[in-house]
């Protein structure tokens, strides 16, 4: 059977998060409904990451084993129609080889955290960010974040839920930027713990406010105990950014059929 890889976009507000779930709706399940309009015997796909209720992605990665030859443009174009009104788009899809997984093929993930700083109420960024009511410190975040890049013992920043086999992890990047009232947290690691990006975000937001130092995050960290993180971030300011490959699978795939004018580029 072809292998397809899928990059995903979707707004999490209206999912219980990507798996599959029998009494709430998910992105899985409204992937997989498009897929089995198209081939109905078609078995269940697998995603690089099973993000939370609320979480949105702008690159989620999945794939799926389907009986036909489809091109990939096509295959693409019929899962957006059946996808709709929901908001979930395939952004690219690809034909990969047989031994490419989603998840297991992944060498990094990269996630980012939108945080606005006022006292308004948002209206057009509801659901996608999370609004605190004071400015942050941004060099004093950008030092304690410093504190948690490297290969180190996470339990402190681990969801009690979380079924990894070990709380060790490296995490390869980590910037915080700003462009006016806007703040944002950049992670990029190979793979991460249940909750442990908005646990970052979270801990990270109380030294911005002047509550926590960057030492006390580093204390935390050495700690290794989840009763010493802070408050946790909720979900609507967390995307996943992106999934890496060795080899991209959707390399000049995005936007190689489609124009402005009605004719394709190729």
């Amino acid at each position: 059977m072809p292998r397809y890889a899928l990059k995903i976009e979707y707004h999490g507000g209206p999912f219980h998060g990507w798996q599959r779930q029998a009494l709430h709706p998910s992105v899985q399940g409204a992937v997989e409904t498009a897929l089995a309009a198209l081939e109905p015997d078609v078995p269940g796909i697998a995603a690089a990451g099973r993000t939370d209720a609320g979480v949105h992605a702008l690159g989620q990665v999945a794939h799926c084993d389907l009986a036909k030859d489809w091109d990939a443009f096509r295959l693409s174009e019929a899962l957006n129609h059946h996808l709709k009104p929901l908001p979930v788009a395939v952004v690219a899809a690809a034909r990969v080889d047989a031994d490419f997984h989603a998840r297991f093929s992944a060498v990094e993930r990269r996630y980012r955290y939108r945080v606005i700083c006022r006292r308004a109420p948002l209206t057009h960024l509801r659901g996608l960010a999370w609004k605190v009511p004071q400015m942050l410190d941004l060099a004093a975040m950008q030092k304690a974040a410093e504190y948690l890049v490297g290969r180190h013992d996470f339990t402190t920043f681990r969801a009690s839920e979380c079924q990894a086999n070990s709380p060790v992890k490296t995490v390869d990047e980590f910037r915080v930027t700003a462009t006016g009232p806007e703040v944002e947290f950049h992670v990029r690691a190979r793979s991460f713990l249940h909750s442990q990006v908005r646990s970052f975000v979270g801990t990270l937001e109380r030294v911005g406010a002047g509550a926590w130092t960057a030492e006390d995050v580093h204390e935390a960290l050495q700690t290794r105990a989840r009763a010493a993180c802070g408050p946790v971030a909720p979900p609507d300011g967390l995307y996943l950014e992106s999934v890496g490959y060795a080899a991209d699978p959707f390399a000049d795939r995005c936007f190689a059929r489609e124009t402005f004018s009605g004719k394709s580029l190729r």
